[in-house]
């Protein structure tokens, strides 16, 4: 492990110096004893699991049903959350006819807020059994706004609810109520 060396050195001038001893640490067993901590470590440390959202998409049709369901949902059964910047979130239940920006109304994140207008619309509903949510996240909406408004999905119960893009007459009502003045809000499709 360690070693002493000892040199003798001689006199100069017949006075005769003192012995010194120098040291010399043999490295070797810290550095294997640091690879046994490394690889104890490792084996010992349970390692984070990733955070997956679990979401619900629809089964793969089958051969024999070749002919897609109807996707065409009723304004009545159905109400639009638009996730926006800065934690605004905006509603509509209007086509692309009559849609303005006074239809186009702004709501908030708690339970006073979109809580409440998803409960009232899913009351006003014509048939409440296919009442859907539609929610269509902006490029200025944050993560955390998603992830809220799937929570918002679990409390209220509403189990039909969809994620998409915007459409182009939806960006621009979106643009004028923000302020934008045409900066795209996500790629528009018709």
């Amino acid at each position: 492990m360690a070693e002493v060396q000892v040199q003798e050195k001689g006199a100069k001038g017949g006075k005769v110096r003192s012995k010194k001893q120098s040291t010399r640490v043999d490295m070797t067993p810290m550095v294997d004893l640091g690879f046994l901590l490394i690889t104890f470590f490792m084996f010992t440390t349970t390692f984070s699991k990733p955070n997956v959202m679990d979401l619900g998409l629809p089964a793969k049709p089958k051969e024999k049903d070749k002919k897609p369901p109807p996707t065409e949902i009723k304004l009545s059964n159905s109400i639009t959350l638009l996730l926006g910047k800065d934690n605004k979130i905006f509603w509509h239940q209007q086509d692309n006819t009559s849609l303005t920006e006074q239809n186009l109304m702004e709501t908030s994140f708690d339970r006073e807020g979109v809580r409440k207008v998803i409960e009232q619309a899913k009351a006003n509903a014509a048939d409440k059994t296919k009442f859907t949510v539609i929610i269509k996240p902006t490029d200025d909406a944050v993560y955390k706004n998603f992830v809220d408004i799937l929570d918002e999905m679990a409390i209220t119960k509403s189990e039909q609810y969809g994620v998409t893009d915007l459409k182009s007459w939806e960006t621009a009502m979106y643009n004028k109520k923000v302020g934008n003045n045409g900066a795209a809000a996500t790629p528009a499709t018709k």
